[in-house]
């Protein structure tokens, strides 16, 4: 794939249950970028990251550079807090080595012991962390987000975005993040889509979101500010 590209999409169309949940949407990630998708709920960005996963039908286009590997953290797990297992049994059944477990989990900043744990005892900031590390098995290139932040207390969700800077930079990530925080899309991202089944804009954050794009995508008043930097 030319230029740099890591991933194209052109003129992608995803329908469920005779819904049309994504309309017309067109764009290109490049190797290293974060592309922060941007929306009220129900707007089709969970059924965007799941089809370009390729666990969802669609028409159009999606096309990846060869031999790419990408990881993928889900919005929740809530079923598997209620599981009896560790923390290395939940890395077991991704078949990740013990060395590789260790490493993964020491990289968002857990010590050599934490993978005894059960999951069930893990506060929701842990959780997600885990979630993360858990997407980093086999050294994926590419990681897809889907809203890390839910349910996170606000002191672990700053950790948590440092966390996701910090790994993008050692492991020359691209990223791919569903947010509906706007202060973590001027910090973290080249370009954002606002998705509202059809796409209301895109490019650099700076360029694209005024408030004529914030109250097109979320409508009715929309408390608009630029994050400083």
């Amino acid at each position: 794939m030319k230029d740099g590209l890591i991933l194209k999409v052109k003129g992608l169309n995803v329908l469920l249950n005779n819904q049309r949940i994504i309309e017309n949407l067109s764009f290109d990630v490049k190797r290293g970028d974060a592309l922060t998708i941007l929306g009220p709920n129900g707007a089709g960005k969970s059924v965007l990251l799941k089809t370009l996963l390729g666990l969802i039908p669609y028409q159009g286009e999606i096309e990846w550079a060869k031999a790419i590997k990408i990881g993928y953290v889900p919005q929740r797990l809530p079923f598997i807090k209620d599981i009896p297992l560790n923390i290395r049994d939940f890395f077991n059944l991704k078949g990740s080595p013990e060395k590789e477990t260790q490493e993964t989990l020491n990289s968002v900043g857990f010590r050599d012991d934490f993978s005894l744990k059960k999951i069930g005892d893990l506060s929701s900031g842990q959780f997600q962390r885990v979630l993360i590390a858990w997407g980093l098995v086999r050294d994926p290139q590419v990681l897809l987000f889907d809203e890390p932040m839910t349910g996170v207390d606000i002191s672990a969700e700053e950790t948590i975005y440092n966390l996701l800077v910090k790994l993008k930079g050692e492991r020359d990530l691209t990223i791919l993040l569903v947010t509906h925080d706007l202060s973590v899309v001027y910090q973290f991202s080249n370009d954002v889509i606002c998705l509202n089944r059809q796409p209301i804009c895109y490019g650099p954050p700076q360029e694209v979101l005024t408030p004529e794009s914030l109250q097109r995508l979320y409508g009715g008043e929309v408390k608009y500010y630029q994050h400083k930097h």
